[in-house]
Order: C-alpha cells, then structure tokens, then sequence
C-alpha cells in the first residue's frame, strides 16, 4: 500500500477539536474509525449517540506507540506485554482489567479495556498529537451501530454526511484501509482462569496469537467480556445479504429470478453457464488478504445497485477466513431461514 501523505495542518486540527470534545473521523490500517477523547465521558458517549449504538456496547480505546499502557488497566501481564511486542502496532485489540480512573463508557460499563496500537501512519500522527501522545482516542467503526464498517473517508461521508449536517467535527482521508475489517480481539482479563480467549477474529489468527503465548487460545464463552462487533447481526449493508454456498449457487440465483428477485452479486468463482441477469456484480479473488481488504467496499457498492436482495458466494472455510467468514455471517445472519424457502 503507498503511504498516505500526512497533512499536518489536518492532523492539529483534528487533535484540538477531540481535545475540546468534538468527534473525529480518523483511518486506522483495518477501518475507519469515529474517534473521540476516550477520558472524556461526555465526548464517548457522543459517539453513542451519533451510531445510534447501545450504551452497553464497548469501544475500543486506541493510543499511541509510545503510549503508557499501565494508565489504563490495572496491571499488564505478561502475556500482553508479548503480544505487544509481537504485533503492536497493529490489527490486534487487547482486553484488559480497566484502571478505576478510566471513564466505564468506553467499556459498556464493564470492568475491563480494549486497547489497540495501529499501525496506519495517519492514526499515528493523529495519536501523538493529540495530548501530546499521552492520550486515547475511543474509536468504533465510523458508521452507523450494525452496518458496513467504512474503510475510505468517502464512505464515512456517506454514512453520516446525507443531509449535510454531519456530527463529526472533520474526517482525517487516509486512503483505503489495508486490512479491511476490524482487528482481531482478544481477551486478557481473565488470563489467570480461562487463559487468552478470542473475542472477534480479525486479520492476526488464533494460531498466530497461540503461537507467541505458548498456548491455545480458548473460544469465548458465556461469561466473557461484550465486545465490538459481536452482536449476531452486524457489518450489514441496507440490502438483505443471502451466503450462499459456490455449488449452490447457480441454482440459487435462477430460483430467485425466476421467483422475480432482482440480485446484486459477490462472487469469487468464475461465472457459471446460464447464470441469470443481474442488478449488478463485484468480482472478488480467492485469496484471503484480498478479499478482506474489498469486503465492505464490495458490500457497499453492492447497496447501491437497487437489488431486492445482494448474494454473496460463500467464502473457503480456512483458517484464513475466518475473519471474514465472521464478518458475512453476521452480515447475512437471517441466510438460511430465507435459503430454505428456495430449497422447497
């Protein structure tokens, strides 16, 4: 990826109005995010407000590399000090004890943190800036709560811009996110009973994060931590998504053309004979890195082609997937009560 250049004009602008409480659009290496002064209760719980979010829905605080990261929790153990030195900064978020000082508006009233170091250069800027690096920066996806996360400016701007009166104070443009969906989550608050525990895949694997600890990272179970994007229904566009397995497929959309649906298309095989006309289509590849860094893109672009439904061939299963196996799943929640029919 061509790195963005960093307007350092932009940059201040943008730290004085999260200082003085405002929000912030700003472009992280997974997606962009709604930004504001994490230490600043007022201020989060504007970005309640302008996603239209559920209060008791955690955010993640993001800070700087040079960041003290014991200010925010109570202890740091080891194990999140190796996967910070293992990939920080980086798609990766850490669940952590909350120190008693930190607002609990950034954790949905829990006792625990999110906190993540991106890598993207203009988060940085943005991050050393303000407060002089000894802040955070309380950042969801910059959307409204359950849709496409954004990952150009120009779909925030699309999201929160529509009648021209915008919450946002001003959007940082960082180009396209590189990743393309949110970071990976793991839980670190209960280290000592249930070990590391995967809250939300992301682009870092459970592999990868069991292989630095020297242990397995557990599934979650039901007395961990809420946490962003989580909820079963989420990362959808306005148009139902139907997941349709690839050798299901062609059946599928003939089924429904001929039941009078007008589909839009993802797809990642190459077109199969007879495949009906469609409203619209996003060719996709079959690598995994790839097909992150379009999803939402895709899923978008897909929103605007005035279909009755979008389709979305069902990604590999691969542990490399699983991310984005994530995203659409919850993306697509309703798939199979609505596939079922078609089968009849």
């Amino acid at each position: 990826m061509e790195s963005p250049v960093i307007d350092l004009q932009a940059i201040r602008l943008a730290a004085r109005k999260l200082e003085a409480g405002a929000l912030v659009a700003f472009p992280t290496e997974t997606v962009y995010g709604l930004g504001a002064d994490a230490e600043n209760a007022a201020a989060v719980a504007s970005i309640y407000a302008a996603k239209g979010r559920p209060s008791n829905h955690p955010v993640i605080v993001h800070v700087a590399p040079e960041a003290d990261i014991a200010y925010w929790v109570e202890s740091v153990p080891p194990q999140a000090q190796a996967l910070i030195a293992a990939f920080w900064p980086g798609p990766l978020t850490l669940i952590l004890p909350r120190a008693a000082h930190i607002p609990d508006q950034v954790s949905g009233g829990q006792s625990s943190v999110g906190l993540r170091c991106p890598s993207h250069p203009v988060a940085q800027a943005l991050l050393r800036e303000f407060k002089g690096g000894k802040g955070g920066i309380a950042g969801p996806s910059a959307n409204k709560f359950g849709h496409v996360s954004p990952t150009t400016a120009q779909h925030v701007r699309d999201e929160f811009d529509t009648e021209g009166d915008s919450p946002i104070a001003c959007i940082l443009d960082g180009g396209q996110s590189e990743v393309g969906i949110e970071s990976t989550i793991i839980d670190l608050s209960r280290i000592a009973a249930h070990g590391p525990v995967l809250l939300r895949p992301g682009h870092i694997s459970a592999a990868q994060i069991g292989a630095v600890l020297g242990v397995a990272v557990q599934a979650a179970d039901a007395a961990a931590p809420r946490a962003s994007g989580t909820l079963e229904s989420h990362y959808a566009p306005r148009t139902p998504v139907l997941l349709v397995p690839s050798a299901q497929l062609a059946g599928i959309l003939q089924q429904m053309h001929q039941a009078g649906q007008n589909l839009a298309l993802i797809s990642y095989s190459a077109p199969a004979a007879g495949m009906p006309p469609l409203a619209a289509q996003f060719p996709m590849t079959a690598e995994a890195q790839a097909y992150a860094h379009d999803l939402y893109a895709a899923l978008r672009n897909m929103d605007h082609a005035a279909a009755d439904l979008i389709v979305v061939e069902a990604p590999p299963s691969g542990l490399a997937w699983q991310g984005v196996n994530d995203r659409l799943r919850r993306a697509a929640h309703d798939s199979s009560a609505v596939l079922a029919g078609f089968k009849k």
